[in-house]
């Protein structure tokens, strides 16, 4: 079985998943999003890692503005980052706002972090191959209850 390598050749990615463990490993759970973001986000500058906050992407459709997304960390110009603090495991909701950022940005990868659990949750998450589909969100609500 062949690892999946990213276009950063996974160097870049392993570097902030080590970050963000790092971070973890600190602060624990129970913070509020916020906190992990800015906590990662000192940790990135402080190994010399360029990761913007809050970076703004817009979506246009004919030339007007219909949406404005705003990641949680952008790094390096090619690294989608989203930060979640949520005592529950990670569904397919985040997945999908991950992906929607991924569309947006047209960058090669993201991660996806959970810090409100005891151990750190991660993915990486790459752009799907058809680009033009639209992004299906599923999740708790869509899961079949038996009667």
């Amino acid at each position: 079985m062949a690892l999946v390598v990213d276009k950063t050749n996974n160097k870049l990615t392993y570097k902030i998943i080590g970050a963000a463990m790092d971070v973890h490993n600190e602060l624990g759970y129970g913070f509020k999003e916020s906190v992990y973001e800015k906590a990662l986000h000192k940790k990135l500058l402080s190994l010399e890692i360029d990761a913007i906050r809050q970076f703004p992407v817009d979506v246009f459709f004919e030339e007007e503005q219909v949406a404005r997304f705003y990641l949680d960390l952008f790094v390096e110009e090619e690294v989608v980052v989203e930060l979640k603090a949520f005592r529950h495991q990670l569904t397919n909701d985040e997945l999908a706002q991950v992906i929607n950022y991924l569309k947006a940005t047209g960058a090669p990868v993201a991660l996806l972090f959970n810090f409100g659990r005891r151990k750190l949750e991660y993915r990486r998450v790459f752009p799907g191959k058809d680009t033009k589909r639209p992004v299906q969100r599923t999740g708790r609500d869509n899961i079949y209850k038996p009667r």
